[in-house]
């Protein structure tokens, strides 16, 4: 997405309030400006997917949100989810730091397994050292692909809702939780929860659709490729076309600014 429209964005207001003598963490989301760049950012690229994908990627960057939401301010995260009917990979990426959050899919060269697969990693800081779990999930919903992870993965149930209108809500247990509510609880009855249950709001938060690509950081990915000689890249082309592999935006690289790129980094100390 351009800078125009960062500047503009507002993002995703997301609301985190402790249901107590549930010991459940409610969050919801107001997924419409963050989809709004979303569009942007889609629309700036030239990219179309198809209406049941583009489905698919909003409803796990929405799961994916609302679970950046619930975890520490320091954290760095990332989930790819491995669909096998038709074979399609979805990644989500957030810093919990910015409050951002970016995604895209893969429909080219995926590895086709036995089952759908959800990875997730998580770097508590900058430079630390990254973890990972990796689960498996029955069909294409991606509010139960996450809801398997958390039971898997995360040994907690959760729960996602769609209130309409772009909102979402998470339900989140925490020790001594009410268990049964929490597996039983209605849209209905969560929608009206405000007269039913008594709230402490948390915290809030806006996350805003950003990658943070930039020309710079393509050159320093495609470098270990270009050790042997440019001809790995570029063959006989004086220009090659990448897109980035975290929001699908697509870059122009030339012959000329690799080889700059790389003889400046030969100089750095």
């Amino acid at each position: 997405m351009n800078n125009e429209h960062a500047n503009e964005s507002q993002g995703a207001e997301v609301t985190a309030d402790f249901i107590r003598h549930r010991n459940v963490l409610l969050l919801q989301a107001d997924m419409g400006p963050l989809f709004v760049d979303y569009y942007l950012h889609l629309a700036d690229q030239g990219i179309k997917h198809r209406p049941e994908q583009d489905a698919q990627l909003k409803q796990a960057l929405t799961a994916f949100t609302l679970h950046a939401a619930s975890r520490p301010r320091n954290e760095h995260l990332a989930w790819t989810i491995g669909l096998q009917g038709p074979p399609l990979n979805l990644f989500m990426a957030g810093d919990n730091e910015d409050c951002t959050v970016t995604g895209r899919l893969f429909t080219e060269n995926v590895r086709e397994a036995p089952e759908n697969v959800f990875y997730s990693e998580l770097m508590p800081g900058r430079g630390a050292e990254k973890r990972r779990s990796v689960v498996t999930f029955q069909g294409d919903d991606l509010f139960a692909a996450a809801e398997s992870f958390y039971n898997s993965s995360e040994q907690r149930p959760a729960r996602f809702f769609d209130l309409g209108e772009d909102k979402f809500a998470m339900l989140l247990s925490h020790p001594d939780v009410d268990e049964p509510w929490l597996r039983n609880v209605t849209l209905d009855e969560l929608k009206d929860i405000k007269r039913t249950q008594t709230l402490a709001r948390i915290e809030r938060r806006l996350y805003r659709w950003h990658c943070g690509c930039e020309q710079r950081k393509i050159l320093a990915a495609l470098a270990p490729a270009a050790q042997n000689g440019l001809e790995d890249l570029f063959g006989d082309a004086e220009t090659i076309h990448v897109q980035c592999p975290r929001c699908a935006a697509n870059y122009t690289i030339t012959r000329e600014a690799m080889e700059a790129w790389l003889a400046g980094a030969a100089k750095a100390p």
